[in-house]
Protein backbone atom coordinates (compact mmCIF):
# COMPACT_ATOMS: atom_id res chain seq x y z
CA UNK A 1 0.00 0.00 0.00
CA UNK A 2 2.49 2.35 -1.16
CA UNK A 3 1.25 5.70 -0.60
CA UNK A 4 2.01 8.95 -2.99
CA UNK A 5 3.72 11.83 -3.16
CA UNK A 6 0.83 14.11 -3.02
CA UNK A 7 -1.22 14.69 -0.11
CA UNK A 8 -5.04 14.21 -0.06
CA UNK A 9 -5.72 17.92 -0.05
CA UNK A 10 -3.40 18.62 -3.38
CA UNK A 11 -4.97 15.79 -5.18
CA UNK A 12 -8.45 17.35 -5.02
CA UNK A 13 -6.70 20.48 -5.90
CA UNK A 14 -5.76 19.13 -9.28
CA UNK A 15 -8.75 17.45 -9.70
CA UNK A 16 -10.72 21.33 -8.88
CA UNK A 17 -12.65 19.44 -6.94
CA UNK A 18 -12.49 21.97 -4.30
CA UNK A 19 -10.86 25.74 -4.47
CA UNK A 20 -7.81 27.13 -2.58
CA UNK A 21 -9.93 28.60 0.03
CA UNK A 22 -11.63 25.86 1.09
CA UNK A 23 -8.48 23.89 1.32
CA UNK A 24 -7.48 26.61 3.61
CA UNK A 25 -10.68 27.00 5.56
CA UNK A 26 -10.48 22.82 6.20
CA UNK A 27 -7.06 23.26 6.99
CA UNK A 28 -7.96 25.66 9.75
CA UNK A 29 -11.31 23.85 10.98
CA UNK A 30 -9.44 20.10 10.92
CA UNK A 31 -7.00 21.69 13.04
CA UNK A 32 -9.21 23.17 15.33
CA UNK A 33 -11.55 20.18 16.07
CA UNK A 34 -8.79 17.48 15.55
CA UNK A 35 -10.15 16.36 12.42
CA UNK A 36 -8.58 14.75 9.14
CA UNK A 37 -8.45 17.12 6.36
CA UNK A 38 -11.23 14.65 4.32
CA UNK A 39 -13.36 14.74 7.02
CA UNK A 40 -12.85 18.70 7.55
CA UNK A 41 -13.97 18.99 3.84
CA UNK A 42 -17.31 16.82 4.13
CA UNK A 43 -18.32 18.43 7.07
CA UNK A 44 -17.96 21.78 5.73
CA UNK A 45 -19.93 20.52 2.38
CA UNK A 46 -16.90 21.37 0.54
CA UNK A 47 -17.28 18.08 -1.29
CA UNK A 48 -18.77 15.16 -0.20
CA UNK A 49 -17.68 11.52 0.77
CA UNK A 50 -17.46 9.51 -2.74
CA UNK A 51 -14.67 12.69 -4.06
CA UNK A 52 -12.53 12.32 -0.69
CA UNK A 53 -12.33 8.32 -1.32
CA UNK A 54 -11.57 8.37 -4.76
CA UNK A 55 -8.58 10.93 -4.02
CA UNK A 56 -7.64 8.45 -1.10
CA UNK A 57 -7.94 5.59 -3.59
CA UNK A 58 -5.28 7.60 -5.60
CA UNK A 59 -2.89 8.82 -2.66
CA UNK A 60 -2.40 5.19 -0.96
CA UNK A 61 -2.25 3.31 -4.82
CA UNK A 62 -5.32 1.66 -3.93
CA UNK A 63 -8.39 0.56 -6.44
CA UNK A 64 -11.19 2.26 -6.07
CA UNK A 65 -14.67 0.40 -6.32
CA UNK A 66 -18.20 1.18 -7.41
CA UNK A 67 -20.51 -0.50 -5.02
CA UNK A 68 -23.18 -2.93 -6.66
CA UNK A 69 -24.76 -6.05 -6.10
CA UNK A 70 -22.18 -7.63 -8.98
CA UNK A 71 -18.98 -6.75 -7.51
CA UNK A 72 -20.05 -8.05 -4.56
CA UNK A 73 -22.12 -10.53 -5.03
CA UNK A 74 -24.13 -12.98 -2.45
CA UNK A 75 -21.76 -15.97 -2.64
CA UNK A 76 -18.52 -13.43 -2.35
CA UNK A 77 -20.56 -11.91 0.98
CA UNK A 78 -20.50 -15.59 2.66
CA UNK A 79 -16.85 -15.65 2.69
CA UNK A 80 -16.74 -13.22 5.79
CA UNK A 81 -18.55 -14.09 8.92
CA UNK A 82 -21.70 -11.47 8.89
CA UNK A 83 -20.59 -10.32 12.43
CA UNK A 84 -16.87 -9.18 10.93
CA UNK A 85 -18.81 -7.51 7.80
CA UNK A 86 -21.04 -5.35 10.37
CA UNK A 87 -18.65 -5.04 13.13
CA UNK A 88 -16.04 -3.49 10.42
CA UNK A 89 -17.24 -2.49 7.35
CA UNK A 90 -15.71 -4.41 5.14
CA UNK A 91 -16.90 -6.18 2.24
CA UNK A 92 -14.80 -9.03 0.08
CA UNK A 93 -14.52 -8.91 -3.23
CA UNK A 94 -13.06 -12.49 -3.96
CA UNK A 95 -10.21 -14.59 -4.08
CA UNK A 96 -6.53 -13.74 -5.84
CA UNK A 97 -3.51 -16.08 -5.43
CA UNK A 98 -5.23 -17.57 -2.39
CA UNK A 99 -5.13 -13.78 -0.90
CA UNK A 100 -8.49 -12.44 -0.07
CA UNK A 101 -9.79 -8.97 -2.11
CA UNK A 102 -11.50 -6.78 0.47
CA UNK A 103 -12.87 -3.47 0.57
CA UNK A 104 -12.39 -0.83 3.35
CA UNK A 105 -13.52 2.50 4.03
CA UNK A 106 -10.36 4.30 5.81
CA UNK A 107 -6.95 2.90 4.41
CA UNK A 108 -5.29 4.41 7.93
CA UNK A 109 -7.14 1.77 10.09
CA UNK A 110 -4.15 -0.77 9.69
CA UNK A 111 -5.23 -2.04 13.29
CA UNK A 112 -8.73 -3.32 11.52
CA UNK A 113 -6.40 -4.86 8.91
CA UNK A 114 -4.44 -6.91 11.01
CA UNK A 115 -7.25 -7.63 13.06
CA UNK A 116 -9.01 -9.45 10.28
CA UNK A 117 -5.31 -10.91 8.92
CA UNK A 118 -5.76 -12.26 12.58
CA UNK A 119 -9.34 -13.46 12.39
CA UNK A 120 -9.72 -14.73 9.12
CA UNK A 121 -6.00 -16.57 9.36
CA UNK A 122 -5.59 -15.24 5.30
CA UNK A 123 -3.23 -12.56 3.69
CA UNK A 124 -5.66 -9.21 2.86
CA UNK A 125 -5.27 -7.26 -0.30
CA UNK A 126 -7.91 -3.84 0.54
CA UNK A 127 -9.48 -1.68 -1.45
CA UNK A 128 -11.10 1.21 -0.82
CA UNK A 129 -15.30 2.65 -1.34
CA UNK A 130 -17.10 5.58 0.80
CA UNK A 131 -18.01 4.83 4.46
CA UNK A 132 -22.21 5.24 3.95
CA UNK A 133 -21.82 3.36 0.67
CA UNK A 134 -20.44 0.63 2.50
CA UNK A 135 -23.13 0.72 5.07
CA UNK A 136 -26.01 1.47 2.87
CA UNK A 137 -24.91 -1.64 0.93
CA UNK A 138 -24.79 -3.76 3.95
CA UNK A 139 -28.14 -3.31 5.26
CA UNK A 140 -29.55 -3.97 1.74
CA UNK A 141 -27.42 -6.97 0.71
CA UNK A 142 -25.62 -8.77 4.05
CA UNK A 143 -29.24 -9.06 5.76
CA UNK A 144 -31.29 -9.58 2.63
CA UNK A 145 -34.68 -9.65 4.90
CA UNK A 146 -36.47 -6.35 3.30
CA UNK A 147 -35.93 -7.68 0.09
CA UNK A 148 -37.58 -11.14 1.14
CA UNK A 149 -40.13 -9.21 3.10
CA UNK A 150 -41.37 -7.44 -0.05
CA UNK A 151 -41.49 -10.15 -1.95
CA UNK A 152 -43.43 -12.25 0.75
CA UNK A 153 -46.09 -8.88 0.66
CA UNK A 154 -46.22 -9.21 -2.87
CA UNK A 155 -47.46 -12.67 -2.63
CA UNK A 156 -50.57 -11.96 -1.01
CA UNK A 157 -53.23 -11.02 -2.43
CA UNK A 158 -54.07 -7.27 -0.83
CA UNK A 159 -57.60 -6.95 -2.62
CA UNK A 160 -59.12 -10.47 -1.78
CA UNK A 161 -61.33 -10.62 0.87
CA UNK A 162 -60.74 -10.90 4.33
CA UNK A 163 -60.08 -14.67 5.23
CA UNK A 164 -62.69 -16.42 6.89
CA UNK A 165 -61.79 -18.44 10.46
CA UNK A 166 -61.67 -21.59 8.84
CA UNK A 167 -59.34 -20.30 5.73
CA UNK A 168 -57.33 -18.39 8.40
CA UNK A 169 -56.86 -21.49 10.60
CA UNK A 170 -55.66 -23.18 7.28
CA UNK A 171 -53.09 -20.79 6.25
CA UNK A 172 -51.61 -19.86 9.75
CA UNK A 173 -51.59 -23.57 10.88
CA UNK A 174 -49.64 -24.84 7.43
CA UNK A 175 -46.57 -26.41 7.97
CA UNK A 176 -45.36 -25.74 5.35
CA UNK A 177 -42.47 -22.99 6.15
CA UNK A 178 -42.85 -21.42 3.01
CA UNK A 179 -46.21 -20.68 3.14
CA UNK A 180 -47.00 -16.51 2.72
CA UNK A 181 -48.57 -16.61 6.33
CA UNK A 182 -46.07 -18.22 8.13
CA UNK A 183 -42.85 -16.91 5.90
CA UNK A 184 -44.09 -13.41 6.73
CA UNK A 185 -44.47 -14.01 10.54
CA UNK A 186 -40.93 -15.70 10.57
CA UNK A 187 -39.32 -12.66 8.84
CA UNK A 188 -40.95 -10.07 10.86
CA UNK A 189 -39.49 -11.89 13.84
CA UNK A 190 -36.38 -12.58 12.59
CA UNK A 191 -35.77 -8.73 11.28
CA UNK A 192 -36.90 -7.70 14.76
CA UNK A 193 -34.02 -10.02 16.38
CA UNK A 194 -31.22 -8.50 14.07
CA UNK A 195 -33.03 -4.78 14.05
CA UNK A 196 -32.01 -5.18 18.06
CA UNK A 197 -35.22 -4.39 18.67
CA UNK A 198 -36.99 -5.19 22.16
CA UNK A 199 -40.78 -5.21 20.73
CA UNK A 200 -42.39 -6.50 18.01
CA UNK A 201 -46.42 -4.34 17.93
CA UNK A 202 -48.56 -6.08 15.19
CA UNK A 203 -51.24 -3.33 15.05
CA UNK A 204 -54.68 -3.37 13.54
CA UNK A 205 -55.75 -0.58 12.33
CA UNK A 206 -59.31 0.28 10.59
CA UNK A 207 -58.11 -0.54 6.88
CA UNK A 208 -54.34 -2.11 7.31
CA UNK A 209 -52.84 -3.85 10.47
CA UNK A 210 -49.16 -1.64 11.39
CA UNK A 211 -46.00 -3.34 12.36
CA UNK A 212 -43.07 -1.35 14.87
CA UNK A 213 -40.11 -2.73 16.65
CA UNK A 214 -39.51 -0.61 19.55
CA UNK A 215 -35.34 0.13 19.20
CA UNK A 216 -33.93 2.06 21.85
CA UNK A 217 -36.88 2.77 23.81
CA UNK A 218 -38.56 4.47 20.76
CA UNK A 219 -41.07 2.68 18.36
CA UNK A 220 -40.23 2.68 14.20
CA UNK A 221 -42.92 1.92 11.73
CA UNK A 222 -41.60 -1.14 10.00
CA UNK A 223 -44.18 -2.27 7.15
CA UNK A 224 -48.51 -2.38 7.17
CA UNK A 225 -49.48 -6.24 6.25
CA UNK A 226 -52.90 -6.33 4.55
CA UNK A 227 -56.29 -6.00 6.16
CA UNK A 228 -57.52 -9.24 4.68
CA UNK A 229 -54.83 -11.35 6.43
CA UNK A 230 -55.44 -9.72 9.84
CA UNK A 231 -56.70 -12.79 11.24
CA UNK A 232 -54.52 -15.17 9.52
CA UNK A 233 -51.51 -13.18 10.99
CA UNK A 234 -53.21 -13.12 14.80
CA UNK A 235 -54.25 -17.25 14.52
CA UNK A 236 -50.46 -18.04 13.20
CA UNK A 237 -48.57 -15.82 16.37
CA UNK A 238 -51.54 -17.61 19.03
CA UNK A 239 -50.60 -21.28 17.49
CA UNK A 240 -46.46 -20.69 17.67
CA UNK A 241 -46.93 -19.19 21.34
CA UNK A 242 -49.31 -21.77 22.39
CA UNK A 243 -52.62 -19.72 22.88
CA UNK A 244 -56.25 -20.66 22.85
CA UNK A 245 -56.87 -19.47 19.27
CA UNK A 246 -60.81 -19.69 19.74
CA UNK A 247 -60.65 -17.07 22.47
CA UNK A 248 -60.60 -13.50 21.65
CA UNK A 249 -62.71 -11.46 24.16
CA UNK A 250 -60.07 -11.79 26.76
CA UNK A 251 -56.58 -10.95 26.88
CA UNK A 252 -53.62 -13.91 26.88
CA UNK A 253 -50.17 -14.31 27.13
CA UNK A 254 -47.45 -16.65 25.54
CA UNK A 255 -43.98 -17.34 24.91
CA UNK A 256 -42.24 -18.44 21.66
CA UNK A 257 -38.76 -20.20 21.78
CA UNK A 258 -36.92 -20.12 18.68
CA UNK A 259 -33.39 -20.55 17.80
CA UNK A 260 -32.43 -17.29 15.21
CA UNK A 261 -28.41 -17.01 14.17
CA UNK A 262 -27.87 -19.62 15.95
CA UNK A 263 -28.89 -18.63 19.15
CA UNK A 264 -31.70 -19.49 21.58
CA UNK A 265 -33.98 -16.54 22.27
CA UNK A 266 -37.49 -15.87 23.90
CA UNK A 267 -40.16 -14.23 23.03
CA UNK A 268 -42.96 -13.55 25.59
CA UNK A 269 -46.19 -12.84 24.05
CA UNK A 270 -49.18 -10.86 24.66
CA UNK A 271 -52.38 -10.49 22.49
CA UNK A 272 -55.03 -8.11 23.57
CA UNK A 273 -58.49 -7.11 22.38
CA UNK A 274 -58.81 -3.84 20.63
CA UNK A 275 -61.42 -2.03 18.60
CA UNK A 276 -60.25 -3.59 15.26
CA UNK A 277 -59.02 -6.61 16.61
CA UNK A 278 -56.56 -8.33 18.59
CA UNK A 279 -53.21 -6.34 19.19
CA UNK A 280 -50.15 -9.04 19.45
CA UNK A 281 -46.98 -7.56 21.34
CA UNK A 282 -43.38 -9.53 21.12
CA UNK A 283 -41.27 -8.69 24.12
CA UNK A 284 -37.84 -9.84 22.91
CA UNK A 285 -35.85 -11.53 26.08
CA UNK A 286 -31.94 -11.82 24.63
CA UNK A 287 -29.75 -13.83 27.08
CA UNK A 288 -26.71 -11.69 26.85
CA UNK A 289 -29.37 -8.82 28.25
CA UNK A 290 -28.56 -10.18 31.54
CA UNK A 291 -25.00 -10.68 31.38
CA UNK A 292 -23.88 -6.92 30.46
CA UNK A 293 -22.35 -6.98 34.02
CA UNK A 294 -22.51 -3.86 37.01
CA UNK A 295 -19.82 -1.82 34.95
CA UNK A 296 -21.60 -1.82 32.11
CA UNK A 297 -25.12 -0.05 33.49
CA UNK A 298 -23.76 3.40 33.05
CA UNK A 299 -22.83 4.55 36.84
CA UNK A 300 -20.62 7.66 37.50
CA UNK A 301 -17.76 6.56 39.65
CA UNK A 302 -19.64 7.95 42.94
CA UNK A 303 -22.94 5.96 42.30
CA UNK A 304 -21.26 2.65 41.33
CA UNK A 305 -19.25 2.56 44.54
CA UNK A 306 -22.08 3.11 46.72
CA UNK A 307 -24.08 0.84 44.56
CA UNK A 308 -21.37 -2.23 45.51
CA UNK A 309 -20.95 -1.32 48.69
CA UNK A 310 -25.27 -1.66 49.26
CA UNK A 311 -25.11 -5.08 47.48
CA UNK A 312 -22.66 -6.40 49.55
CA UNK A 313 -24.24 -5.78 52.80
CA UNK A 314 -25.99 -8.97 54.44
CA UNK A 315 -29.54 -7.93 54.90
CA UNK A 316 -31.90 -5.07 54.29
CA UNK A 317 -34.14 -3.97 51.50
CA UNK A 318 -32.35 -2.57 48.50
CA UNK A 319 -35.42 -0.98 45.89
CA UNK A 320 -34.79 0.12 42.04
CA UNK A 321 -37.74 2.37 40.94
CA UNK A 322 -38.74 3.25 37.74
CA UNK A 323 -41.54 2.68 34.62
CA UNK A 324 -41.66 -0.09 32.63
CA UNK A 325 -39.02 -0.59 30.41
CA UNK A 326 -36.43 1.13 32.00
CA UNK A 327 -33.88 -1.25 32.98
CA UNK A 328 -34.66 -2.46 36.47
CA UNK A 329 -34.39 -6.12 35.88
CA UNK A 330 -31.25 -5.95 34.10
CA UNK A 331 -30.04 -3.69 36.85
CA UNK A 332 -30.82 -6.48 39.42
CA UNK A 333 -29.93 -9.32 37.20
CA UNK A 334 -26.41 -8.12 36.86
CA UNK A 335 -26.37 -7.53 40.80
CA UNK A 336 -27.67 -11.05 40.87
CA UNK A 337 -24.62 -12.36 38.87
CA UNK A 338 -21.97 -10.32 40.31
CA UNK A 339 -23.69 -12.08 43.81
CA UNK A 340 -23.92 -15.90 42.84
CA UNK A 341 -21.48 -17.52 44.16
CA UNK A 342 -21.59 -21.12 45.68
CA UNK A 343 -21.80 -19.84 49.34
CA UNK A 344 -25.00 -17.86 49.00
CA UNK A 345 -28.17 -19.30 48.13
CA UNK A 346 -30.75 -16.90 46.01
CA UNK A 347 -34.22 -17.29 45.52
CA UNK A 348 -36.44 -14.94 43.51
CA UNK A 349 -39.55 -14.85 42.78
CA UNK A 350 -41.29 -13.30 39.32
CA UNK A 351 -44.17 -12.41 37.71
CA UNK A 352 -42.97 -13.94 34.52
CA UNK A 353 -39.39 -15.38 34.99
CA UNK A 354 -37.76 -13.91 31.93
CA UNK A 355 -34.58 -15.27 32.06
CA UNK A 356 -33.29 -18.09 33.61
CA UNK A 357 -29.66 -17.71 35.40
CA UNK A 358 -27.99 -21.20 36.28
CA UNK A 359 -27.37 -21.22 40.31
CA UNK A 360 -30.13 -19.24 41.16
CA UNK A 361 -34.04 -20.44 42.08
CA UNK A 362 -36.60 -18.93 40.35
CA UNK A 363 -40.38 -19.06 40.62
CA UNK A 364 -42.79 -18.64 39.29
CA UNK A 365 -45.81 -16.29 40.39
CA UNK A 366 -49.19 -18.30 39.50
CA UNK A 367 -51.90 -16.19 40.70
CA UNK A 368 -54.23 -18.69 39.13
CA UNK A 369 -53.52 -21.71 41.29
CA UNK A 370 -52.64 -19.14 44.24
CA UNK A 371 -49.11 -18.97 44.38
CA UNK A 372 -49.21 -15.42 44.71
CA UNK A 373 -45.58 -12.92 45.68
CA UNK A 374 -46.52 -13.70 49.06
CA UNK A 375 -47.16 -17.10 49.22
CA UNK A 376 -44.26 -17.62 47.87
CA UNK A 377 -42.01 -15.14 49.61
CA UNK A 378 -43.26 -17.21 52.79
CA UNK A 379 -42.00 -20.03 51.53
CA UNK A 380 -39.16 -18.88 50.49
CA UNK A 381 -37.98 -17.93 54.17
CA UNK A 382 -38.38 -21.52 54.78
CA UNK A 383 -35.29 -22.55 51.96
CA UNK A 384 -33.05 -20.31 54.77
CA UNK A 385 -31.85 -18.15 51.59
CA UNK A 386 -29.19 -15.49 51.76
CA UNK A 387 -30.82 -13.51 49.37
CA UNK A 388 -34.09 -13.17 47.95
CA UNK A 389 -35.25 -10.98 44.98
CA UNK A 390 -38.87 -10.16 44.97
CA UNK A 391 -40.27 -9.16 41.25
CA UNK A 392 -42.57 -6.04 42.43
CA UNK A 393 -43.83 -5.05 45.75
CA UNK A 394 -47.03 -4.63 44.76
CA UNK A 395 -49.49 -4.41 48.08
CA UNK A 396 -49.44 -4.12 51.82
CA UNK A 397 -49.08 -7.70 52.05
CA UNK A 398 -46.11 -8.60 49.87
CA UNK A 399 -44.51 -5.61 51.37
CA UNK A 400 -44.24 -6.46 55.18
CA UNK A 401 -43.21 -9.80 54.37
CA UNK A 402 -40.24 -8.66 52.43
CA UNK A 403 -40.03 -5.95 55.27
CA UNK A 404 -40.02 -9.08 57.76
CA UNK A 405 -37.43 -11.01 55.67
CA UNK A 406 -35.15 -8.01 56.06
CA UNK A 407 -35.60 -7.71 59.35
CA UNK A 408 -34.56 -11.01 60.02
CA UNK A 409 -31.62 -10.89 58.50
CA UNK A 410 -32.05 -11.68 54.56
CA UNK A 411 -30.92 -8.94 51.80
CA UNK A 412 -33.97 -8.76 49.53
CA UNK A 413 -34.02 -6.80 46.24
CA UNK A 414 -37.14 -5.61 44.96
CA UNK A 415 -38.89 -2.66 42.45
CA UNK A 416 -41.34 -0.62 42.98
CA UNK A 417 -43.19 1.74 40.51
CA UNK A 418 -42.62 5.45 41.13
CA UNK A 419 -41.34 8.51 39.64
CA UNK A 420 -38.33 8.67 41.43
CA UNK A 421 -36.05 7.80 44.43
CA UNK A 422 -37.97 9.53 47.55
CA UNK A 423 -41.07 9.02 45.98
CA UNK A 424 -40.60 5.09 46.88
CA UNK A 425 -40.44 6.16 51.06
CA UNK A 426 -44.12 7.47 51.01
CA UNK A 427 -45.78 4.90 48.19
CA UNK A 428 -44.86 2.07 50.89
CA UNK A 429 -46.32 4.11 53.84
CA UNK A 430 -49.24 4.81 51.52
CA UNK A 431 -49.62 1.51 50.92
CA UNK A 432 -50.39 0.68 54.54
CA UNK A 433 -47.12 -0.50 55.86
CA UNK A 434 -45.75 0.97 59.39
CA UNK A 435 -42.93 3.93 58.84
CA UNK A 436 -40.70 2.77 61.91
CA UNK A 437 -40.97 -1.02 59.49
CA UNK A 438 -39.73 1.07 55.75
CA UNK A 439 -37.58 3.43 58.17
CA UNK A 440 -35.65 0.84 59.61
CA UNK A 441 -35.22 -1.85 56.77
CA UNK A 442 -34.77 -0.26 53.79
CA UNK A 443 -30.92 0.51 52.72
CA UNK A 444 -31.06 2.58 49.56
CA UNK A 445 -33.67 3.17 46.64
CA UNK A 446 -32.27 4.02 43.03
CA UNK A 447 -34.70 5.12 40.40
CA UNK A 448 -33.66 4.68 37.03
CA UNK A 449 -34.23 5.61 33.29
CA UNK A 450 -32.77 4.04 30.26
CA UNK A 451 -31.13 6.96 27.37
CA UNK A 452 -30.36 6.33 24.36
CA UNK A 453 -26.33 6.76 23.15
CA UNK A 454 -25.13 8.57 19.92
CA UNK A 455 -23.94 6.66 17.50
CA UNK A 456 -20.25 5.71 17.51
CA UNK A 457 -20.52 5.29 13.99
CA UNK A 458 -21.50 8.79 13.23
CA UNK A 459 -20.03 10.50 15.95
CA UNK A 460 -19.78 14.49 15.31
CA UNK A 461 -19.22 17.80 17.37
CA UNK A 462 -21.60 19.75 17.96
CA UNK A 463 -20.75 22.94 17.23
CA UNK A 464 -23.80 24.47 18.24
CA UNK A 465 -25.95 22.81 21.09
CA UNK A 466 -29.72 23.47 21.52
CA UNK A 467 -29.52 26.36 24.28
CA UNK A 468 -33.08 25.83 25.11
CA UNK A 469 -32.78 21.61 25.43
CA UNK A 470 -29.78 22.72 27.21
CA UNK A 471 -31.16 25.02 30.14
CA UNK A 472 -34.16 22.56 30.30
CA UNK A 473 -32.28 20.42 31.83
CA UNK A 474 -30.44 22.02 34.32
CA UNK A 475 -27.27 23.52 32.51
CA UNK A 476 -26.11 26.95 32.45
CA UNK A 477 -23.91 28.66 30.12
CA UNK A 478 -21.14 28.56 32.48
CA UNK A 479 -21.28 24.84 32.90
CA UNK A 480 -21.18 24.27 29.03
CA UNK A 481 -18.81 26.82 27.59
CA UNK A 482 -15.50 25.88 26.27
CA UNK A 483 -16.81 21.95 26.65
CA UNK A 484 -16.75 19.98 23.59
CA UNK A 485 -20.04 18.37 23.20
CA UNK A 486 -21.34 16.00 20.74
CA UNK A 487 -24.22 14.43 18.75
CA UNK A 488 -24.90 12.13 15.88
CA UNK A 489 -24.89 12.45 12.06
CA UNK A 490 -26.87 9.85 11.22
CA UNK A 491 -26.02 6.86 9.12
CA UNK A 492 -26.96 3.50 8.59
CA UNK A 493 -25.67 1.61 11.25
CA UNK A 494 -28.13 3.64 13.59
CA UNK A 495 -31.40 4.17 10.81
CA UNK A 496 -30.22 7.90 10.54
CA UNK A 497 -31.35 8.86 14.08
CA UNK A 498 -28.39 9.21 15.33
CA UNK A 499 -28.09 7.08 18.11
CA UNK A 500 -27.83 3.30 18.83
CA UNK A 501 -27.85 1.32 21.93
CA UNK A 502 -28.85 2.88 25.85
CA UNK A 503 -27.15 3.78 29.15
CA UNK A 504 -28.49 3.84 32.50
CA UNK A 505 -29.12 7.57 34.24
CA UNK A 506 -29.56 6.79 38.00
CA UNK A 507 -30.91 8.24 41.10
CA UNK A 508 -29.15 6.80 44.12
CA UNK A 509 -31.11 7.52 48.04
CA UNK A 510 -28.92 5.98 50.66
CA UNK A 511 -30.61 6.04 53.85
CA UNK A 512 -29.04 8.14 57.07
CA UNK A 513 -30.63 8.49 60.21
CA UNK A 514 -32.04 11.83 58.54
CA UNK A 515 -33.90 10.20 56.41
CA UNK A 516 -35.26 7.38 58.17
CA UNK A 517 -36.19 10.16 61.13
CA UNK A 518 -38.18 11.94 58.25
CA UNK A 519 -39.79 8.40 56.89
CA UNK A 520 -40.76 7.91 60.35
CA UNK A 521 -42.35 10.96 61.01
CA UNK A 522 -44.13 10.26 57.46
CA UNK A 523 -42.32 13.40 55.85
CA UNK A 524 -43.56 14.21 52.39
CA UNK A 525 -41.23 13.37 49.37
CA UNK A 526 -40.43 16.71 48.88
CA UNK A 527 -38.54 17.08 51.92
CA UNK A 528 -36.71 13.45 51.64
CA UNK A 529 -35.87 14.48 48.53
CA UNK A 530 -34.07 17.88 50.35
CA UNK A 531 -32.34 15.75 53.10
CA UNK A 532 -31.28 13.24 50.34
CA UNK A 533 -29.54 16.11 48.10
CA UNK A 534 -28.17 17.29 51.32
CA UNK A 535 -26.59 14.12 51.66
CA UNK A 536 -24.86 13.89 48.43
CA UNK A 537 -27.96 11.95 46.22
CA UNK A 538 -27.48 13.27 42.27
CA UNK A 539 -30.82 13.72 40.21
CA UNK A 540 -31.86 11.42 37.43
CA UNK A 541 -31.14 14.91 35.36
CA UNK A 542 -27.86 15.53 37.36
CA UNK A 543 -26.61 12.00 36.03
CA UNK A 544 -28.01 12.84 32.58
CA UNK A 545 -26.16 16.58 32.42
CA UNK A 546 -22.57 14.44 33.83
CA UNK A 547 -23.04 11.82 30.49
CA UNK A 548 -23.78 14.96 27.85
CA UNK A 549 -20.21 16.21 28.91
CA UNK A 550 -18.97 13.27 28.42
CA UNK A 551 -20.09 12.86 25.01
CA UNK A 552 -22.57 9.80 25.67
CA UNK A 553 -25.40 11.17 24.86
CA UNK A 554 -27.20 14.34 24.00
CA UNK A 555 -28.84 17.25 25.86
CA UNK A 556 -32.11 15.93 23.54
CA UNK A 557 -32.62 13.04 24.94
CA UNK A 558 -32.02 13.63 28.94
CA UNK A 559 -34.36 16.27 28.20
CA UNK A 560 -37.10 13.97 26.48
CA UNK A 561 -36.42 11.01 29.81
CA UNK A 562 -36.48 13.84 32.17
CA UNK A 563 -38.76 16.63 31.12
CA UNK A 564 -41.52 13.97 30.01
CA UNK A 565 -41.51 12.34 34.04
CA UNK A 566 -41.23 15.70 35.48
CA UNK A 567 -37.40 14.83 36.74
CA UNK A 568 -36.06 18.59 36.41
CA UNK A 569 -35.66 20.08 39.70
CA UNK A 570 -37.72 23.19 39.95
CA UNK A 571 -34.13 24.61 41.69
CA UNK A 572 -32.28 23.49 38.55
CA UNK A 573 -34.81 25.01 36.43
CA UNK A 574 -34.52 28.22 37.92
CA UNK A 575 -30.41 28.22 38.03
CA UNK A 576 -30.60 27.32 34.13
CA UNK A 577 -32.55 30.29 33.61
CA UNK A 578 -30.61 32.71 35.44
Amino acid sequence: MARSKYKLGEILLRDKVITVDQLETALSYAREHHKRIGEALIELDFTDDENVTRALARQFDMEYVELDSESVGQELIELLPEDVIRNHLVLPLGEENGRLRVVITDPLDLETLDLLRFRLNRELIPALAPKNRVTEFIEKFVNPMTEEMSKTMASIDHDAPEFEDNEALKLADDDASDAPIVRLINLIIVEGVNSNASDVHIEPMANRVRVRYRIDGVCHIRDDIPKNTQSAVTTRMKIISGMDIAERRVPQDGRIKMKIGGVQIDFRVSACPSYHGESVVLRILRPENVQVGITSLGFEEHDFKRFQKIIARPNGIFLVTGPTGSGKTTTLYSALQDLNRPDKKIITAEDPVEYNIPGINQCQVREDIGLSFARILRSMLRQAPNIILVGEIRDKEVGEVAIQAALTGHLVFSTLHTNDAPSAITRLIDMGIKPFLVASSIQAIMAQRLVRTICKECKVEDPKPDKFKMRTIGFTEKEWAGKTLYKGAGCGRCGGSGYRGRQGIFEMLQMNNELRELAFNRAPSTELRRAARASGMHTLAEDGKLKVLKGITTAEEIARITQAEGLVEAGDEEQAES
